[in-house]
């Protein structure tokens, strides 16, 4: 008998909330600003906003969901905390993705119940 698959299983689960994360413009463009930023010279809270033209508590607030899926660091250097992409848990979202919108030939359509 084939495993059966729900809307409950861990991946589809862990997709959605990655995707909820990243449902957000601001959250998309926090991270696509991040990117593109050398680890070596990250980012802080005020440089962020400026770039973005967003408030610092808004970036702040965006960080703080960014950083609870683990997609982004905070590191302090001095009196500010600077962020950078995790490279780990930005390839584990591209895995994730990926192999949520991989078409495969396993058998896993209906095509004996339709």
């Amino acid at each position: 008998m084939a495993e059966s698959n729900t809307v409950t299983d861990g991946p589809i689960e862990e997709a959605a909330r990655l995707f909820a994360v990243l449902g957000d413009p601001t959250r998309l463009a926090l991270l696509r600003l991040l990117s593109r930023q050398d680890e070596t010279k990250p980012l802080c809270v005020g440089a962020l906003a400026r770039r973005l033209d967003v408030s610092q508590p808004a970036v702040s607030q965006h960080l703080r969901v960014l950083k609870a899926v683990g997609l982004v660091r905070g590191e302090r250097r001095g009196p500010s905390v600077h962020y950078f992409l995790d490279p780990e848990a930005v390839a584990s979202a591209r895995k994730t993705v990926g192999e949520l919108l991989t078409l495969t030939a396993d058998g896993e359509v209906c095509r004996d119940e339709c």
